[in-house]
């Protein structure tokens, strides 16, 4: 997210419509496929629905736990590490980064209402436990005082970190915005307007610049029409076709389309959409090209759960399919992609890259590296607070227990099916 790049037009596509909040057309279940390379079930890669839920929470806590306790009791800058390339000089950014990449991840699931008795209701008490930690943490973050004060204005990163939290802001607007003291909101106005001096690249960093205004938008603060047009309009032009937009002008073969690109294009109209016709206008292509790039990221995860190790920021690791997670969210999963389908290849790859040896520290805090502990994978631009957009990977977790999602049978993938000798739809592009 560290480079500046500019534009060209793209050919129009015609689509299907759907609602925004429709729910994707499932196919029936198969059963599953003789002589499958990994097995489906309690072993991970995808089982029953409480099994599946119950281990996502667990990681989503274990994600969180030392950037919320450390942050809402002070003591994050003091106890949090800094692993970084030589050289790289990270500390002044890296718990911004944390913080608000955590924060883009957890939202949807503190923001979920109420839950039945049983299981779900206990889940329910952890969400209400983890939603108080994020907005005491929150509430650290932007308060000038704050030994834990977090620097949203020197250099360019603060930009970028700014946009994850208040895409968490967008995404949990009743646990992040409207339970907030009236002190913490009027802070968080200041901070997030701070990031006006700092110039975004001509590339997907103006939709960090977009994200902010659209939260500054729904906070009821003024905001600036201009830079969320002129996000939008880059890249429609931007598009390169069959759901992939360039990082600018130029098609980059990384995984930004799914960290950055289409999760926060579709989360600024979703904000603001309403507010301009051009902007309404963009919706269903837009919506329609997301659906069609999720298809794209399902079809890479690869039997074991592996996928193509290709392109820039390998250390956000599971963060790489936070766009077909997106999709699940919404509901918009492909026609062709069963909501239990999705859910088993998210859990492979959720374990792939965060239950590898060497993930975590002794003090549970995230190192560098795309399966395990991999220092060379951490480009100069990465330190321990990059690695939390992994977090975004989780974010069907937004999702109640009894949706079809959690409660579906898990199936077997479509790189498990085709590399089986099983029956699998075929890819077309839009």
């Amino acid at each position: 997210m560290n480079d500046d790049r500019p534009l060209r037009p793209a050919a129009q596509h015609t689509m299907r419509r759907r609602d925004l909040f429709g729910v994707g057309v499932a196919m029936a279940a198969p059963a599953l496929l003789p002589g499958l390379p990994v097995t489906l079930g309690s072993s991970g890669q995808g089982g029953t629905s409480g099994d599946d839920r119950a281990f996502w929470v667990q990681m989503i806590r274990r994600l969180a736990d030392p950037v919320l306790d450390n942050l809402s009791a002070g003591t994050l800058k003091a106890r949090m590490p800094v692993e970084e390339a030589d050289g790289a000089k990270r500390a002044d950014v890296t718990h911004l980064e944390g913080f608000g990449r955590l924060i883009a991840g957890l939202a949807p699931w503190i923001e979920l209402g109420p839950s039945t008795s049983g299981a779900a209701g206990a889940e329910q008490a952890e969400r209400q436990r983890y939603a108080e930690l994020a907005r005491k943490a929150l509430s650290r973050a932007v308060d000038p005082a704050s030994p834990d004060v977090m620097n949203f204005t020197v250099g360019r990163q603060p930009l970028v970190d700014a946009a994850f939290l208040a895409q968490g802001v967008l995404r949990a607007p009743r646990a992040l915005w409207t339970d907030l003291d009236a002190s913490t909101r009027t802070q968080l106005v200041q901070a997030l307007e701070s990031t006006r001096i700092i110039l975004p690249g001509a590339n997907n960093w103006l939709l960090f610049s977009a994200t902010v205004e659209a939260a500054l938008a729904k906070m009821g603060a003024w905001w600036d029409r201009m830079r969320v047009d002129y996000a939008l309009r880059q890249h429609e032009q931007w598009y390169k076709g069959d759901g992939i937009y360039g990082d600018g002008p130029d098609f980059h073969w990384d995984y930004y389309n799914s960290f950055v690109i289409h999760p926060m294009l579709l989360d600024v109209l979703a904000a603001v959409g309403g507010e301009s016709p051009g902007w309404e206008r963009l919706k269903e292509p837009m919506l329609q090209r997301a659906r069609r790039y999720a298809a794209i990221l399902e079809r890479q995860i690869a039997p074991d759960g592996t996928f193509p190790a290709v392109g820039r920021s390998l250390a956000y690791r599971c963060g790489a399919f936070q766009s077909l997670a997106q999709m699940a969210l919404l509901r918009q999963l492909p026609a062709d992609l069963p909501p239990g389908q999705a859910r088993a290849a998210l859990s492979a790859v959720i374990r792939r890259t965060l239950e590898a040896p060497g993930t975590f520290d002794p003090q549970g805090w995230l190192r560098i590296g795309l399966s395990g502990h991999q220092p060379g994978v951490g480009e100069r631009y990465i330190s321990t607070g990059s690695l939390y957009l992994c977090a975004a990977a989780l974010l069907p977790l937004g999702l109640p227990a009894d949706d079809p999602f959690w409660t579906a049978p898990a199936e077997p993938w479509t790189a498990q099916r085709a590399w089986s000798g099983g029956t699998f739809p075929i890819d077309r592009a839009i």
